[in-house]
């Protein structure tokens, strides 16, 4: 048996083509999908966006208020 050693990670620094070198990045929520939520990275001086990510939910329950 097989234990999960992680969930999931979150970047803090990513490489951004428009500075030219890894920065610190944010993370804001992009969308909200039917299966999860989709992320994107950008970067904390320039704005440009890096990267993305979408968190898949393992149970499909979901509070909307």
């Amino acid at each position: 048996m097989q234990r999960e050693s992680y969930r999931d990670f979150d970047a803090t620094e990513l490489y951004c083509p428009k500075c030219k070198r890894s920065v610190p990045v944010r993370k804001r929520l992009l969308l909200i999908l039917q299966n999860g939520d989709k992320y994107d990275y950008t970067c904390a001086y320039c704005g440009t966006s890096v990267g993305n990510k979408v968190v898949i939910e393992k149970d499909n329950t979901r509070l909307f208020i």
